[in-house]
């Protein structure tokens, strides 16, 4: 028993096979072709050979190749007659009409259409079907002007439209049995056989495509366009309001919908496609614009139920088209068209704010589609529609979460200037609140609530869970502000919003091994909203000490929680450093006395890092906050030298002390350049101006740990042992040598650098060696240019010329000489060989 498969599924399996022959077929016109060129060469004489009759004179020459095949030439020539012949026929029409009578006119018109309708026949049985087609397309412009003949003559007073429809219904009509009967008309023999050799690619395409007929091409999809027409026009000629001219075009889109569905040929499928997405796509947007912009429930109501026809329309064609993805566009435009219709008439019935909701529940309903048995495509497209919806709705949601997270920050530049009413008044004080933003929490929290059942769908969808936490707390964040919260009992709202993130934050990372996304976005989040909060405490001052405070100690008892640590701890040292600054500003204390109070946090941070109670991913957290707030101490006391002074030592103890640790070493060097910074700003801070007193202190420390460096080390160099210890005194000493007029500091600094000069000779270093004798051959020099002015003002002035002289008499010698031993190297080698 055969099983024969749905007609579907036929269809399309016979569209398959059609087209592997339309390709068969291209492949061995194109194989005819080459093997008639072949032929065509080989028969030609060679140059070889002698010609069997008289040679003409032109018989040496090579004939030149044509540069137009013979079906262009062709169909050039058929488009160009048949548009002449349509041109005269209008002319005919429009300007010799008159000179004929009523007979000669009928005779005239009549003898011209049959015979341009007739001729296209006999000519597709002899085989010539472009010029049938030239034919039939100049017949189709009479039947137009017969058409337009008949209304001047018989029918002058009958309105434009309605003629026009009546006429284009006829002339849809005749066109599409004239198509199918021409095909009819034709012998199947003729339709089957090879194109001659002259056809142009019109004949050789021969109409053999997926269910062509073997007739005429273009009648029929010409009435097919056509056939979209009579209806709006009959509409627009009886007065039809804009309802009903919405109903005429979604019922002329579905009409071709239904033609695109069950024709097989592939011109009228496009034609019926163009023409239904053009119609269709214009009822659409005119039902929505009259929905939307209807003035009660009603007139609303009735443009939702076009809308609704519209959506079946697409249903439909997302049901029973083949192709998956013009299903799911189908689909998609279904599942919009009924959401934009209930978006309208909750808009004309109910409050402003309750548009988007209502849409974004039309919307959620659509997800009941995943379940349902309808195909994949269409069930894609529905989902799509639903996500469409939900990001519609979040777009219109995004004013109030921006305002919300952005307008705090106003408040730094007018802190502690009075707390507002309520925490509307406080978060939208330098913008306006956004219309209709009474039910966003609402929408931000069902879009979470659809999120969080598609992320528990599987694992597969990590970023369903990140997007739900996140619409979910900014449903939170937003929600005080929609309330009008007092102003405390706003601050209060937005820390627990900050406590809910963190213990989120904590859950996730137990719950969800290995998956670090989701606790770590809900660890911005809180760090986010801790700084909105902040901002927003600007507004007074009892608000921010206590804001802060809160702040520390809710993130400081995270910190104590392994998996939170690496970035709870840094959060509340942060804030510690924040409430520092503000309980100096509310003591009215000076910056420089409030750094005092900063750099409690950098001790505390070095004592935190030094426990390790957080884990080693906290421990460089913690220190870099550290790091941060010793440099905000040192910028509030920056103008104040002694208590600049006092800050670079302190901090410089706390690099020492996180120099203890054996990981830590390297801060050894942060720390000695701490204390060497301290002792300047303390001697700059007395009006010490001598560099010895700047230097030495380097200078010392520096010497010793070169020679405790060199004891372990025999083999380190003298300039990286001592090189910069002694640099950092003697250069800037040398300076200040040249500059002064007194003889105290060059004599210290001769004797200090004759020292050095000795005692690298007697060690045998030539750091100290080469810096002690520079350094005394400068200051020897310093000392004595005035009396070596003085001397030169005495000579003669032939004598620096003398001078100049003789040394290049003496560097003369010496190159002779030295190209003499030259010589005698290279001919003591030569008498070697």
């Amino acid at each position: 028993m055969t099983n024969l498969p749905p007609p579907a599924e036929e269809l399309r399996v016979l569209d398959a096979e059609l087209r592997q022959l339309d390709a068969r077929r291209a492949v061995l016109l194109r194989r005819r072709e080459w093997l008639v060129h072949t032929l065509r060469a080989a028969a030609a004489p060679g140059p070889g050979s002698a010609p069997s009759g008289p040679v003409p004179a032109h018989a040496g020459a090579v004939a030149p190749r044509p540069e137009v095949e013979a079906p262009g030439v062709q169909n050039v020539l058929l488009v160009l007659g048949g548009v002449l012949l349509t041109v005269a026929a209008i002319a005919f029409t429009l300007v010799s009409w008159g000179h004929l009578g009523i007979a000669g006119r009928a005779l005239v018109l009549g003898a011209l259409t049959a015979g341009a309708l007739g001729v296209p026949v006999a000519l597709l049985r002899r085989g010539l079907r472009s010029t049938a087609e030239a034919v039939s397309a100049l017949a189709t412009a009479l039947t137009v002007l017969d058409a337009y003949a008949l209304h001047e003559v018989a029918f002058p007073g009958t309105s434009g439209p309605g003629y026009t429809a009546g006429a284009s219904a006829v002339l849809a009509a005749t066109w599409a049995a004239y198509g199918v009967g021409a095909g009819r008309l034709t012998p199947s023999s003729t339709a089957r056989s090879e194109p001659s050799a002259g056809a142009g690619p019109a004949a050789a395409d021969g109409s053999h495509g997926a269910g062509a007929l073997p007739g005429l091409r273009h009648p029929l999809p010409l009435a097919v366009a056509t056939a979209h027409l009579p209806a709006l026009l009959w509409a627009v000629a009886f007065g039809a309001g804009p309802h009903t001219l919405t109903a005429v075009l979604l019922a002329t889109a579905a009409a071709g919908t239904a033609v695109a569905l069950r024709t097989a040929l592939a011109p009228v499928r496009v034609v019926a496609v163009v023409g239904a997405l053009g119609t269709g796509g214009a009822g659409v947007l005119t039902a929505a614009w009259l929905c939307w912009s209807a003035s009660g429930p009603q007139a609303a109501a009735r443009a939702a139920l076009l809308l609704v026809l519209a959506a079946a329309v697409a249903l439909v064609t997302g049901r029973f088209v083949p192709r998956a993805g013009i299903a799911c566009g189908a689909a998609l435009v279904a599942g919009l068209c009924p959401v934009t219709g209930a978006g309208g008439v909750l808009r004309a019935a109910l409050p402003g704010e309750w548009t988007v909701p209502g849409c974004l529940a039309c919307g959620i309903a659509l997800l009941a589609a995943v379940r349902s048995p309808l195909p994949r495509p269409v069930r894609q497209g529905l989902v799509r529609a639903s996500l469409t919806v939900q990001g519609l709705a979040l777009l219109w949601s995004v004013p109030l979460v921006a305002g919300s997270l952005l307008g705090p920050v106003a408040w730094s530049a007018r802190s502690w200037s009075g707390a507002p009413q309520d925490i509307r008044d406080a978060v939208f004080s330098q913008a306006p609140w956004p219309p209709y933003a009474g039910t966003v929490p609402l929408v931000l929290a069902v879009v979470a609530g659809a999120l969080t059942v598609a992320a528990r769908r599987g694992d597969r969808h990590p970023a369903a869970a990140v997007g739900a936490l996140v619409l979910g707390w900014a449903s939170l964040f937003v929600l005080p502000a929609v309330l009008e919260l007092p102003y405390g009992a706003g601050l209060v709202a937005q820390a627990v919003v900050v406590a809910a993130a963190l213990g989120f934050a904590q859950w996730s990372f137990r719950a969800r091994r290995g998956q670090r996304l989701l606790p770590l976005t809900a660890l911005l989040l809180a760090l986010v909203t801790a700084v909105g909060l902040a901002f927003l405490a600007l507004a007074s001052e009892t608000a921010t000490i206590g804001v802060l405070a809160a702040m520390t100690a809710l993130f400081g008892a995270a910190g104590f929680l392994r998996e939170v640590a690496p970035w709870a701890a840094p959060a509340a040292l942060g804030h510690a450093a924040a409430l520092a600054c503000a309980t100096g500003a509310s003591a009215d204390w000076p910056p420089h006395r409030t750094a005092l109070l900063v750099l409690v946090v950098p001790v505390v941070a070095a004592l935190l890092a030094a426990r390790r109670t957080t884990g080693p991913r906290a421990t460089v957290g913690v220190e870099v906050a550290g790091t941060a707030a010793a440099l905000l101490a040192l910028a509030l006391a920056v103008t104040h030298p002694p208590m600049l002074a006092a800050v670079l030592s302190v901090c410089g103890v706390v690099a020492a002390g996180t120099a203890l640790r054996p990981e830590r070493r390297p801060a050894v060097h942060a720390s000695a350049a701490l204390f060497l910074l301290a002792a300047w700003v303390r001697l700059a801070a007395w009006d010490v101006t001598t560099p010895e007193a700047y230097t030495l202190p380097v200078t010392v420390p520096a010497l010793v740990v070169g020679l405790l460096a060199r004891r372990r080390d025999a083999g380190l160099s003298s300039w990286t042992a001592y090189g910069a210890g002694l640099s950092i005194t003697l250069v800037p000493s040398l300076f200040a040598a040249w500059r002064d007029l007194d003889w105290t500091r060059p004599l210290l600094l001769g004797t200090a650098a004759l020292a050095v000069t000795l005692t690298g000779a007697r060690y045998r270093l030539r750091a100290p060696l080469l810096l002690g004798g520079g350094v005394l051959a400068l200051v020897t020099l310093h000392e004595l240019a005035p009396y070596l002015a003085q001397v030169v003002g005495a000579l003669p002035r032939w004598a620096p010329l003398a001078l100049a002289g003789l040394v290049l008499l003496v560097l003369g010698a010496t190159y002779e000489q030295r190209l003499r031993d030259a010589r005698r190297l290279r001919d003591a080698f030569g008498r070697l060989h």
